[in-house]
């Protein structure tokens, strides 16, 4: 089990590939919407894929959940909600990246739901504890990065 400072423990299968991948940029976004509540029966499905490609001004969901999983197709049922990002720059948001809102680590992603395509993806973040967007005081127009992993 690999440990980054400031953030949840992460499993080593996040490495899994890792060997075939090059460098890449920075995702960066604005939230546009806040979300503030939290379920623990949600029933979201982990999608198969490591990453996805995004583009500039697609609208994606983020969420975080205290439970660690990376199991293709695994059930998420404890989430708390954070808000809606639109995208500034097309890339890839892979599963192990550190996101930032504000400036400040929330988590890493864990993978991706994709309940509610086509018109956008819950992008799962695995964090120590729920958080949602009043516990982390957000407000619109709050900067969001996804940080390639090392």
């Amino acid at each position: 089990m690999t440990t980054s400072p400031a953030l949840p423990s992460a499993a080593p299968s996040l490495d899994a590939g890792r060997h075939e991948n090059g460098a890449k940029r920075a995702v960066r976004g604005t939230l546009v919407k806040v979300l503030l509540h939290e379920r623990t029966e949600r029933g979201m499905v982990l999608e198969p894929f490591a990453a996805r490609c995004v583009r500039r001004g697609e609208v994606h969901e983020l969420l975080t959940t205290d439970r660690w999983t990376d199991v293709p197709g695994s059930r998420v049922d404890r989430v708390g909600f954070l808000g809606f990002v639109e995208l500034e720059n097309g890339g890839v948001v892979d599963r192990g990246d550190t996101v930032l809102i504000g400036d400040e680590p929330v988590g890493t992603v864990l993978g991706f739901d994709g309940c509610h395509l086509p018109n956008h993806y819950n992008i799962v973040i695995h964090a120590a504890r729920l958080l949602t967007g009043r516990s982390l005081a957000l407000a619109p127009e709050t900067p969001v990065v996804f940080v390639p992993a090392d």
